[in-house]
């Protein structure tokens, strides 16, 4: 684990939408980033952390452990699509004006190789369009040494003031 990947605070508290109202989701990724603002607990449960924010575009990086595999040994779907959402809804979120904030209404997966065990990858999330209502991005996930793809995934995300 590297320095700084989960944030001491993120296990007992996250932002409200108060807290949020007054930031854009740019801002709020890059705080999440530098340490500014809590990291998500489901990082840490499942082995992945925040390692890039660009405006329209973040990057997760970690890998799977031996908990995230099914009864046939292989890495869950559900872990895939975690991260996959992850990577895409927060590229979205990059888009976000200060007044509010997003959800995923829908995502697709594709997994296309399994991930061995304890293989560091990056989730690289891009966003295709952010509008006042809706956001559309896509996601892969790689290697991280050898760059090649495990998974792609697609989402629509709704755009709400607060």
């Amino acid at each position: 684990m590297l320095p700084n990947q989960f944030h001491a605070n993120s296990m007992f508290e996250l932002l409200n939408l108060d807290q949020m109202r007054d930031i854009s989701g740019l801002e709020f990724m890059q705080g999440i980033l530098d340490g500014r603002y809590p990291s998500p607990p489901i990082g840490k449960t499942l082995g992945y952390y925040l390692s890039e924010v660009a405006e329209g575009r973040v990057v997760f990086s970690g890998a799977p452990n031996f908990d995230a595999f099914n009864p046939m040994g292989t890495v869950h779907g559900g872990w895939y699509g975690t991260l996959l959402d992850s990577a895409m809804a927060c590229a979205v979120m990059t888009k976000v004006p200060k007044g509010s904030i997003y959800t995923t209404l829908e995502y697709k997966v594709n997994i296309v190789k399994s991930i061995p065990e304890n293989r560091q990858i990056h989730a690289i999330g891009v966003t295709n369009h952010v509008g006042r209502s809706t956001g559309v991005a896509t996601a892969e996930i790689v290697d991280a040494e050898t760059g090649k793809l495990y998974a792609t995934g697609s989402t629509t995300c709704i755009v709400m003031e607060m």
